[in-house]
């Protein structure tokens, strides 16, 4: 079978759909557009045919991403993931810029570091190697190498590169603040929920200092409510419990961490209220945990869902305080509080779902 890269020996160049790529100064380049032909087993014989020639046991490989129309092998400008072949290994090389130095009073960032990529590198059949503040600057920023070595079967280099910014944007993350739902994730998953102390509520994240009382219909019902509120938004959702917030001007921040009681029946009841409240089941929900000093803390990741799935309905609602079983209530979120959907936006759907039964048609 062709591979979908090679290296030419005679010509000292790397030869890939049609395209010829010479070593420069600082190593082979390649474009963004690229990496999805070339498989990723493929590219790392490469390397290793050009390293049996010419190299010392380590030659990189930069990825330009910028636009094709610019791009020069020799002088475009490489993007922060790059590929390593390294002592027979192929490794993503993710470069990090961080105020944060390796000998900072309050010391070396390097355990956050590795502890929040754990689960996201787990999840994509990926070790981290080595983690290294490069360079020798007197000021910040500074920047650290984080070594990824990935599963190669089945993948492209494409798929390599997505991982290596996966990485690169949960890092981000860690040092800036700046979250997203998937980054947020990545953190409670690795018992890191202080980083989110100073953030602000939104529309995909919600917090909770105490359990919802699970004893009862009324608390049963405002769990399955959280959870609908994300199911029928758009992006999704994170519902966090063992955390408090704190009204601000214009919204609500997540204030400090405060552990709630966890035990083997904690997960089974938030899981049997919702398959009792709620309706359809949302795909792919995660209900999961993490101890802490004292307690724990319990988070519910709502993944987008399909629109054919909405609305989501809740069985019961809480009117005046009081837990009314025999309704339903359909709620969604908007910014950092809840809306419930209209009679008019439940009877179109409804009506459309009823015609397209009759009719194999929705009408205008």
């Amino acid at each position: 079978m062709q591979r979908t890269i090679r290296f030419d020996r005679r010509n000292e160049t790397l030869i890939f759909g049609g395209t010829e790529r010479r070593y420069r100064d600082a190593g082979f380049t390649l474009h963004a557009s690229e990496l999805a032909s070339i498989k990723s087993t493929d590219f790392k014989a490469a390397m290793a045919s050009y390293l049996d020639d010419w190299g010392d046991g380590t030659t990189e490989v930069y990825v330009v991403e910028g636009g094709y129309d610019e791009f020069d092998d020799e002088y475009s400008t490489p993007g922060p993931v790059t590929f390593v072949q390294h002592q027979g290994s192929l490794l993503v090389r993710v470069a990090l810029l961080t105020k944060a130095h390796e000998d900072a009073e309050e010391g070396s960032p390097e355990p956050l570091y590795r502890s929040a990529l754990a689960p996201y590198l787990a999840r994509h059949r990926a070790t981290l190697r080595n983690v290294e503040m490069v360079g020798n600057v007197a000021a910040s920023p500074w920047i650290w190498d984080f070594d990824i070595e990935c599963s190669l079967r089945l993948r492209t280099m494409e798929d390599l590169h997505e991982i290596g910014h996966g990485a690169l944007a949960l890092l981000d993350a860690v040092a800036s603040g700046q979250l997203t739902r998937e980054t947020t994730l990545d953190l409670l998953r690795a018992g890191h929920a202080d980083v989110l102390i100073g953030q602000p509520e939104g529309p995909w994240l919600d917090v909770k200092s105490s359990h919802y009382d699970l004893d009862s219909t009324q608390g049963k019902i405002s769990l399955a409510q959280s959870v609908s509120r994300f199911a029928n938004a758009e992006h999704g959702g994170i519902v966090v419990v063992g955390m408090k917030g704190k009204k601000v001007p214009g919204g609500e921040l997540i204030h400090s961490i405060h552990p709630v009681p966890v035990d083997g029946r904690t997960l089974r009841q938030y899981q049997s209220a919702l398959e009792h409240h709620l309706y359809p089941p949302p795909d792919l929900l995660d209900i999961e945990f993490y101890e802490t000093d004292g307690g724990g803390i319990v988070f519910l990741h709502v993944p987008p869902q399909p629109e054919e799935l909405k609305p989501f309905l809740v069985h019961g609602a809480v009117v005046d305080g009081k837990a009314e079983g025999a309704f339903i209530s359909v709620v969604r979120r908007r910014g950092e509080g809840s809306i419930p959907i209209t009679a008019p936006a439940i009877h179109s759907t409804l009506a459309a779902g009823r015609a397209l039964l009759r009719r194999g048609q929705i009408p205008d």
